[in-house]
């Protein structure tokens, strides 16, 4: 059953790769380093120098306190050019995939957008910025949680969380005008596409483990126009043991 954890705040290359690695490999001693310094860069170097050209996604990014929705143990690291772990075997994905992404669906302001893996509540975030509305879902529930209660706590009102299974959609609130999925999937989900609004664009990474390219779908006049972008690699998108 699908459990929708609602918003009420008090306070008014080119990879996303999963967390084999040893924790310790993205500990750098006791350095301490400012946040919005570090964002800066991540900006600067990260984004605008791989091609990131859209103001507002950068202002976006910029804004939007990636240390927040990683680890306490890891926040040093929050702004590297790499994911991190976020634990239960799922990652926050590198800044750069973070902004390629949002900058495909070309976002504006009275849209209402789905993600599919919500991890960290990283990306819902920075489209929050962007959007009207972000409806998005987890199927780890501990994470689906974990981010409700960030992004609560950090005041983005116009998020709502699920947790559930994102292969599905989310039926109640279709269409949608932009869909971003943050997991891999071997094929592009049909209720995903069904639920996409005439008009709309859809941001994939479809493959299995490995090897997976980075969709970009636009449905015009009922049909779904399907344009590979780059090669990435993402956690698999997982579903609930009933719907496999």
């Amino acid at each position: 059953m699908l459990t929708a954890l609602i918003c009420v705040s008090s306070t008014g290359h080119l990879t996303s790769q999963e967390s084999g690695t040893p924790r310790r490999w993205y500990q750098r001693g006791s350095e301490t380093k400012d946040p919005a310094s570090a964002a800066a860069a991540m900006v600067e170097r990260q984004l605008r120098g791989r091609g990131i050209s859209d103001p507002r996604v950068l202002r976006a990014m910029g804004s939007v306190p990636r240390e927040k929705f990683v680890p306490k143990e890891l926040r040093n690291n929050a702004y590297d050019d790499r994911p991190l772990p976020i634990g239960y075997g799922q990652t926050i994905s590198q800044p750069f995939i973070v902004a390629f992404m949002t900058e495909q669906l070309q976002p504006k302001k009275n849209q209402r957008l789905l993600e599919i893996g919500t991890g960290s509540g990283y990306q819902a975030a920075v489209l929050s910025d962007l959007v009207a509305e972000v409806y998005t879902i987890e199927i780890v529930r501990p994470l689906a949680q974990r981010a409700e209660e960030v992004l609560c706590e950090l005041g983005y009102k116009n998020v709502q969380v699920k947790a559930g299974d994102g292969y599905k959609g989310w039926p109640e609130h279709a269409p949608f005008d932009a869909i971003i999925v943050t997991a891999a999937p071997d094929h592009v989900p049909p209720p995903l596409i069904e639920q996409l609004k005439e008009g709309g664009r859809m941001i994939i990474p479809v493959g299995k483990r490995g090897w997976q390219k980075l969709y970009l779908l636009e449905k015009q006049g009922g049909q779904i126009r399907q344009t590979a972008v780059i090669p990435v690699t993402f956690v698999p998108l997982t579903r609930e043991p009933s719907s496999n």
